[in-house]
């Protein structure tokens, strides 16, 4: 790892490449054959880790964990605190051809803060995954997720809650990590109780 003058407090293994036009915040790391393109920004205190691509045109929050083998394509935004499990896939058209140019049909995808992206998950462009959700291991996204949703299976179906830390909530939506408290809203979403 070694410093770079561009990007003061970020480290970046000699064998990743950081293109010109991309922001890196301090405290980052970006491990072994990264790439960052042009026009990316990527907050403090991420990890990339050993072949991520980012960009270009990715916006990347604070404290982001984004495994080996992602890729982040055009008009992905995670949000502060996400976390992307290993070779999780994040796609930028629904009916891609080889032989069909559709750069300008790419659709914007956003992850709330805090949430996970399991191992080998798919995430289908065009949806929004909510604030602290977890979306399981091998999970396909077809659709808009909400926040603290549990989303498991091909195609990925809410079978459950967790809390803001991770944990999967029981009948009475209390997490059993640090007690805090939760409620779902006639419109089936989930809340915090303050």
């Amino acid at each position: 790892m070694k410093s770079d003058p561009r990007f003061p407090g970020a480290l970046i293994h000699e064998s990743a490449y950081v293109d010109a036009g991309a922001k890196i915040g301090a405290g980052t790391k970006i491990w072994h054959f990264a790439h960052v393109l042009a026009e990316t920004t990527i907050g403090e205190r991420c990890v990339l880790g050993q072949n991520v691509m980012a960009g270009p045109r990715v916006a990347i929050g604070n404290n982001c964990k984004i495994q080996n083998n992602v890729a982040l394509y055009e008009g992905v935004t995670l949000e502060d605190d996400v976390f992307c499990g290993p070779s999780c896939v994040f796609t930028n058209v629904n009916n891609p051809r080889a032989f069909v140019e559709r750069k300008a049909e790419f659709r914007h995808t956003r992850v709330g803060r805090g949430a996970t992206i399991g191992a080998n998950a798919t995430i289908v462009c065009g949806h929004s995954i909510g604030a602290y959700a977890f979306i399981a291991a091998g999970a396909v996204v077809t659709h808009d997720v909400p926040d603290y949703a549990l989303m498991v299976g091909v195609p990925a179906r809410r079978t459950g809650w967790v809390s803001r830390t991770g944990e999967i909530l029981g009948r009475d939506l209390v997490c059993p990590r640090t007690g805090e408290a939760y409620r779902e809203t006639p419109d089936g979403r989930l809340e915090p109780i303050n």
